[in-house]
Protein backbone atom coordinates (compact mmCIF):
# COMPACT_ATOMS: atom_id res chain seq x y z
CA UNK A 1 0.00 0.00 0.00
CA UNK A 2 0.92 3.66 -0.80
CA UNK A 3 3.15 5.13 2.66
CA UNK A 4 0.74 7.89 3.03
CA UNK A 5 -1.87 5.10 4.25
CA UNK A 6 0.05 4.79 7.52
CA UNK A 7 -0.36 8.52 8.20
CA UNK A 8 -3.10 9.61 11.00
CA UNK A 9 -5.98 10.65 8.17
CA UNK A 10 -9.57 9.63 8.16
CA UNK A 11 -10.90 9.33 4.77
CA UNK A 12 -14.02 10.56 6.12
CA UNK A 13 -12.55 13.96 7.02
CA UNK A 14 -11.99 14.29 2.78
CA UNK A 15 -16.18 13.43 2.79
CA UNK A 16 -16.80 16.19 5.72
CA UNK A 17 -14.18 18.58 3.79
CA UNK A 18 -16.09 18.26 0.21
CA UNK A 19 -19.45 19.21 2.18
CA UNK A 20 -18.19 22.60 3.99
CA UNK A 21 -16.40 23.50 0.26
CA UNK A 22 -19.72 22.88 -1.67
CA UNK A 23 -21.37 24.84 1.48
CA UNK A 24 -19.04 27.32 1.93
CA UNK A 25 -19.43 27.31 5.62
CA UNK A 26 -19.32 25.59 8.60
CA UNK A 27 -22.22 26.07 9.63
CA UNK A 28 -24.32 24.88 6.49
CA UNK A 29 -22.18 21.65 6.30
CA UNK A 30 -23.45 20.96 10.03
CA UNK A 31 -26.34 21.08 9.08
CA UNK A 32 -26.17 18.87 6.03
CA UNK A 33 -23.71 16.03 7.96
CA UNK A 34 -26.40 16.10 11.06
CA UNK A 35 -23.29 17.63 12.83
CA UNK A 36 -22.53 20.42 15.61
CA UNK A 37 -20.45 23.41 14.38
CA UNK A 38 -17.63 22.55 16.81
CA UNK A 39 -17.51 18.81 15.59
CA UNK A 40 -17.26 19.87 12.20
CA UNK A 41 -14.77 23.08 12.51
CA UNK A 42 -12.23 20.02 14.90
CA UNK A 43 -12.56 17.76 11.94
CA UNK A 44 -11.56 20.38 9.73
CA UNK A 45 -8.25 21.31 12.36
CA UNK A 46 -7.62 17.25 11.66
CA UNK A 47 -7.87 17.23 8.15
CA UNK A 48 -5.41 20.31 7.84
CA UNK A 49 -2.97 19.02 10.35
CA UNK A 50 -2.75 15.56 8.44
CA UNK A 51 -2.17 17.47 5.32
CA UNK A 52 0.33 19.87 6.63
CA UNK A 53 -1.59 23.14 5.42
CA UNK A 54 -4.19 25.24 5.73
CA UNK A 55 -7.45 24.30 3.01
CA UNK A 56 -9.39 27.42 4.35
CA UNK A 57 -9.56 31.06 4.98
CA UNK A 58 -12.30 32.92 6.23
CA UNK A 59 -14.00 35.25 3.79
CA UNK A 60 -16.40 37.46 5.24
CA UNK A 61 -19.39 34.87 7.24
CA UNK A 62 -18.48 31.65 5.32
CA UNK A 63 -14.88 30.19 4.03
CA UNK A 64 -13.19 30.21 0.94
CA UNK A 65 -10.35 27.12 -0.18
CA UNK A 66 -6.89 28.26 0.15
CA UNK A 67 -4.81 27.62 -2.98
CA UNK A 68 -4.03 23.89 -1.39
CA UNK A 69 -7.92 23.23 -0.67
CA UNK A 70 -8.46 24.20 -4.33
CA UNK A 71 -6.32 21.17 -5.43
CA UNK A 72 -7.34 18.60 -2.96
CA UNK A 73 -11.37 19.49 -3.68
CA UNK A 74 -10.14 19.05 -7.47
CA UNK A 75 -8.42 15.65 -6.52
CA UNK A 76 -11.18 14.32 -3.93
CA UNK A 77 -14.49 15.67 -4.99
CA UNK A 78 -14.13 12.76 -8.30
CA UNK A 79 -13.37 9.71 -6.04
CA UNK A 80 -15.97 10.11 -3.85
CA UNK A 81 -18.30 10.46 -6.44
CA UNK A 82 -17.05 7.34 -7.94
CA UNK A 83 -17.54 5.69 -4.79
CA UNK A 84 -20.62 6.55 -3.50
CA UNK A 85 -21.86 5.60 -7.35
CA UNK A 86 -19.88 2.55 -7.20
CA UNK A 87 -21.41 1.95 -3.33
CA UNK A 88 -25.11 2.46 -4.36
CA UNK A 89 -25.20 1.17 -8.36
CA UNK A 90 -22.87 -1.41 -8.76
CA UNK A 91 -22.38 -2.53 -12.50
CA UNK A 92 -25.12 -4.32 -13.98
CA UNK A 93 -23.85 -7.95 -14.75
CA UNK A 94 -23.97 -8.05 -18.72
CA UNK A 95 -23.26 -11.74 -19.56
CA UNK A 96 -22.51 -11.42 -23.23
CA UNK A 97 -19.33 -8.94 -22.47
CA UNK A 98 -18.22 -10.53 -18.87
CA UNK A 99 -14.99 -12.43 -18.22
CA UNK A 100 -15.69 -13.39 -14.76
CA UNK A 101 -14.33 -16.86 -13.73
CA UNK A 102 -16.56 -19.00 -11.47
CA UNK A 103 -15.58 -22.07 -9.73
CA UNK A 104 -17.38 -24.81 -10.19
CA UNK A 105 -17.68 -28.11 -7.67
CA UNK A 106 -18.26 -31.30 -10.24
CA UNK A 107 -18.73 -34.75 -8.45
CA UNK A 108 -17.11 -37.08 -11.36
CA UNK A 109 -20.65 -38.73 -12.15
CA UNK A 110 -21.59 -35.28 -13.38
CA UNK A 111 -18.98 -33.72 -15.27
CA UNK A 112 -18.67 -35.96 -18.08
CA UNK A 113 -22.08 -35.65 -19.08
CA UNK A 114 -23.25 -31.87 -17.32
CA UNK A 115 -20.13 -30.06 -18.18
CA UNK A 116 -20.42 -30.42 -22.46
CA UNK A 117 -23.55 -29.00 -22.50
CA UNK A 118 -23.21 -26.53 -19.71
CA UNK A 119 -19.84 -25.15 -22.61
CA UNK A 120 -22.01 -24.98 -25.29
CA UNK A 121 -24.43 -23.08 -23.48
CA UNK A 122 -22.01 -21.18 -22.01
CA UNK A 123 -20.35 -20.01 -25.60
CA UNK A 124 -24.11 -19.16 -27.10
CA UNK A 125 -24.85 -16.62 -23.98
CA UNK A 126 -21.54 -15.80 -21.89
CA UNK A 127 -18.82 -16.20 -24.58
CA UNK A 128 -16.12 -14.50 -22.32
CA UNK A 129 -16.95 -15.94 -18.62
CA UNK A 130 -14.44 -19.10 -17.53
CA UNK A 131 -14.92 -21.54 -15.55
CA UNK A 132 -12.40 -23.59 -13.02
CA UNK A 133 -13.70 -26.87 -12.72
CA UNK A 134 -13.39 -28.53 -9.00
CA UNK A 135 -13.52 -31.86 -8.09
CA UNK A 136 -16.07 -32.12 -5.60
CA UNK A 137 -17.89 -35.56 -4.08
CA UNK A 138 -20.48 -35.57 -1.21
CA UNK A 139 -17.48 -36.33 1.45
CA UNK A 140 -16.14 -33.20 0.24
CA UNK A 141 -18.15 -30.75 -1.26
CA UNK A 142 -18.91 -29.43 2.14
CA UNK A 143 -15.46 -28.18 3.07
CA UNK A 144 -14.83 -27.03 -0.65
CA UNK A 145 -17.85 -24.69 0.14
CA UNK A 146 -17.02 -23.59 3.49
CA UNK A 147 -13.05 -22.49 2.08
CA UNK A 148 -14.46 -20.46 -1.09
CA UNK A 149 -12.72 -23.49 -2.71
CA UNK A 150 -15.42 -23.76 -5.01
CA UNK A 151 -18.31 -20.90 -5.95
CA UNK A 152 -21.39 -23.32 -6.46
CA UNK A 153 -20.98 -27.38 -6.76
CA UNK A 154 -23.47 -29.93 -8.59
CA UNK A 155 -23.22 -33.05 -6.57
CA UNK A 156 -25.07 -35.66 -3.89
CA UNK A 157 -24.58 -33.90 -0.88
CA UNK A 158 -25.34 -34.34 2.80
CA UNK A 159 -24.92 -31.89 6.11
CA UNK A 160 -23.52 -28.74 4.36
CA UNK A 161 -21.89 -26.26 6.47
CA UNK A 162 -24.38 -23.19 8.24
CA UNK A 163 -25.44 -20.28 5.33
CA UNK A 164 -25.14 -22.87 2.46
CA UNK A 165 -27.88 -22.57 -0.04
CA UNK A 166 -28.63 -25.78 -2.31
CA UNK A 167 -31.63 -26.37 -4.96
CA UNK A 168 -33.08 -30.05 -5.78
CA UNK A 169 -32.08 -30.54 -9.48
CA UNK A 170 -33.67 -33.73 -9.62
CA UNK A 171 -33.47 -37.70 -7.93
CA UNK A 172 -32.12 -40.23 -10.39
CA UNK A 173 -32.08 -43.69 -10.49
CA UNK A 174 -29.60 -46.54 -10.99
CA UNK A 175 -29.40 -49.22 -13.64
CA UNK A 176 -26.97 -51.85 -14.44
CA UNK A 177 -24.18 -51.70 -17.00
CA UNK A 178 -22.81 -54.82 -19.10
CA UNK A 179 -21.03 -55.59 -21.95
CA UNK A 180 -23.85 -58.62 -23.93
CA UNK A 181 -20.66 -60.11 -25.47
CA UNK A 182 -19.13 -61.40 -21.78
CA UNK A 183 -22.48 -61.09 -19.08
CA UNK A 184 -25.14 -63.15 -19.74
CA UNK A 185 -27.03 -61.55 -17.64
CA UNK A 186 -30.88 -62.31 -18.78
CA UNK A 187 -33.92 -61.06 -19.36
CA UNK A 188 -34.95 -59.57 -17.23
CA UNK A 189 -31.86 -59.30 -14.84
CA UNK A 190 -32.44 -61.85 -11.79
CA UNK A 191 -31.28 -60.82 -8.11
CA UNK A 192 -29.96 -64.69 -8.45
CA UNK A 193 -27.72 -63.60 -11.59
CA UNK A 194 -26.93 -60.23 -11.00
CA UNK A 195 -25.07 -61.51 -7.69
CA UNK A 196 -24.02 -64.42 -9.38
CA UNK A 197 -21.35 -62.70 -11.48
CA UNK A 198 -18.42 -60.10 -10.07
CA UNK A 199 -18.95 -56.52 -10.06
CA UNK A 200 -16.40 -53.25 -10.41
CA UNK A 201 -17.98 -50.45 -8.11
CA UNK A 202 -17.23 -46.90 -7.13
CA UNK A 203 -16.17 -46.34 -3.95
CA UNK A 204 -14.79 -42.76 -2.04
CA UNK A 205 -13.81 -44.47 0.84
CA UNK A 206 -11.06 -46.83 -1.16
CA UNK A 207 -13.21 -49.37 -0.09
CA UNK A 208 -15.19 -52.70 -1.04
CA UNK A 209 -18.72 -50.86 -0.68
CA UNK A 210 -20.72 -49.20 -3.38
CA UNK A 211 -24.03 -48.35 -3.40
CA UNK A 212 -25.88 -51.58 -3.09
CA UNK A 213 -23.87 -52.74 -0.03
CA UNK A 214 -24.78 -49.10 1.67
CA UNK A 215 -27.92 -48.69 1.01
CA UNK A 216 -29.02 -52.43 0.27
CA UNK A 217 -27.22 -54.76 2.19
CA UNK A 218 -26.82 -56.49 -0.52
CA UNK A 219 -23.02 -58.05 -0.07
CA UNK A 220 -22.22 -58.45 -4.10
CA UNK A 221 -18.54 -60.40 -5.14
CA UNK A 222 -16.81 -57.20 -5.92
CA UNK A 223 -13.36 -58.36 -7.88
CA UNK A 224 -12.10 -54.22 -8.39
CA UNK A 225 -13.35 -50.88 -6.60
CA UNK A 226 -12.21 -47.52 -8.39
CA UNK A 227 -12.44 -43.90 -6.75
CA UNK A 228 -14.36 -42.47 -9.59
CA UNK A 229 -16.96 -43.42 -12.62
CA UNK A 230 -14.25 -41.97 -15.17
CA UNK A 231 -12.85 -45.72 -15.77
CA UNK A 232 -16.21 -47.28 -15.29
CA UNK A 233 -17.15 -47.81 -19.46
CA UNK A 234 -13.51 -49.02 -20.24
CA UNK A 235 -13.09 -51.45 -17.03
CA UNK A 236 -16.65 -52.92 -18.17
CA UNK A 237 -16.22 -53.39 -21.78
CA UNK A 238 -14.29 -56.80 -23.24
CA UNK A 239 -15.85 -58.05 -19.12
CA UNK A 240 -18.21 -60.15 -17.76
CA UNK A 241 -18.16 -57.35 -14.77
CA UNK A 242 -20.85 -55.73 -14.38
CA UNK A 243 -21.42 -51.90 -12.93
CA UNK A 244 -24.10 -50.35 -10.64
CA UNK A 245 -24.46 -46.75 -12.45
CA UNK A 246 -26.67 -44.05 -12.08
CA UNK A 247 -28.72 -44.36 -15.26
CA UNK A 248 -27.94 -41.16 -16.69
CA UNK A 249 -24.05 -41.96 -16.18
CA UNK A 250 -25.35 -45.13 -18.19
CA UNK A 251 -26.70 -43.15 -21.29
CA UNK A 252 -23.64 -40.61 -21.57
CA UNK A 253 -20.98 -44.52 -21.30
CA UNK A 254 -23.16 -46.32 -24.09
CA UNK A 255 -23.07 -42.75 -26.30
CA UNK A 256 -19.33 -43.19 -26.34
CA UNK A 257 -19.28 -47.24 -26.13
CA UNK A 258 -21.97 -48.91 -27.51
CA UNK A 259 -21.60 -52.17 -27.06
CA UNK A 260 -22.21 -51.82 -23.87
CA UNK A 261 -26.27 -51.71 -22.55
CA UNK A 262 -27.70 -51.29 -19.59
CA UNK A 263 -30.73 -53.25 -17.55
CA UNK A 264 -32.77 -52.95 -15.00
CA UNK A 265 -31.77 -53.92 -11.58
CA UNK A 266 -33.40 -56.46 -9.80
CA UNK A 267 -33.56 -54.38 -6.47
CA UNK A 268 -32.97 -50.86 -7.08
CA UNK A 269 -31.49 -48.45 -4.23
CA UNK A 270 -33.36 -45.16 -3.49
CA UNK A 271 -31.96 -42.22 -6.21
CA UNK A 272 -30.43 -39.41 -3.27
CA UNK A 273 -31.16 -36.10 -4.84
CA UNK A 274 -28.54 -34.25 -6.96
CA UNK A 275 -28.85 -30.87 -6.03
CA UNK A 276 -26.82 -27.32 -6.98
CA UNK A 277 -25.00 -26.28 -4.30
CA UNK A 278 -23.58 -22.47 -3.25
CA UNK A 279 -22.12 -20.14 -0.73
CA UNK A 280 -24.40 -17.60 1.11
CA UNK A 281 -21.79 -15.37 0.56
CA UNK A 282 -22.34 -15.28 -3.11
CA UNK A 283 -26.06 -15.12 -2.93
CA UNK A 284 -26.09 -11.74 -4.64
CA UNK A 285 -23.64 -11.93 -6.84
CA UNK A 286 -25.06 -11.30 -11.10
CA UNK A 287 -22.55 -13.87 -12.61
CA UNK A 288 -22.74 -16.79 -10.27
CA UNK A 289 -26.82 -16.22 -10.08
CA UNK A 290 -26.46 -16.83 -14.05
CA UNK A 291 -24.30 -19.76 -14.07
CA UNK A 292 -26.76 -20.68 -11.38
CA UNK A 293 -29.87 -20.83 -13.52
CA UNK A 294 -28.46 -22.07 -16.27
CA UNK A 295 -26.84 -25.12 -14.44
CA UNK A 296 -30.34 -25.57 -13.61
CA UNK A 297 -31.46 -25.36 -17.24
CA UNK A 298 -29.07 -27.44 -18.41
CA UNK A 299 -29.38 -30.40 -15.83
CA UNK A 300 -33.12 -30.77 -15.96
CA UNK A 301 -32.85 -30.47 -19.94
CA UNK A 302 -30.14 -33.30 -19.99
CA UNK A 303 -32.30 -35.65 -17.49
CA UNK A 304 -35.93 -35.80 -18.89
CA UNK A 305 -34.56 -37.58 -21.94
CA UNK A 306 -32.51 -39.99 -19.79
CA UNK A 307 -36.29 -40.18 -17.47
CA UNK A 308 -38.14 -41.15 -20.18
CA UNK A 309 -35.66 -43.57 -22.00
CA UNK A 310 -36.28 -47.04 -21.16
CA UNK A 311 -33.52 -49.35 -20.78
CA UNK A 312 -31.65 -50.50 -23.64
CA UNK A 313 -32.68 -54.34 -24.56
CA UNK A 314 -30.09 -56.66 -22.25
CA UNK A 315 -29.35 -59.19 -25.56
Amino acid sequence: MNASYEKDLDLNLLRLFVIVAEAGSVTAAARRLYLTQPAVSAALRRLASAVGAPLFVRAGRGLALTARGQRLLASARPHLEALVEAALSPAAFDAATSERTVRLGLSDATEAWLLPSLLRALAEQAPRLRLVVIPVQFRTVGDALGSSAVDLAVTVAGELPAGARRRALFTGSFVCLFDPRHARVGKPLTLARYLAHEHVIVSYNGDLRGVMEDRLGVQRRVRVSVPSFHSIGAVVEGSALLATVPRIVAREITSLRPRLRAAALPIAPEGAPLELLWRSAVEDDEAIRFVRDLVTRVAKALERPARRRSAPPST
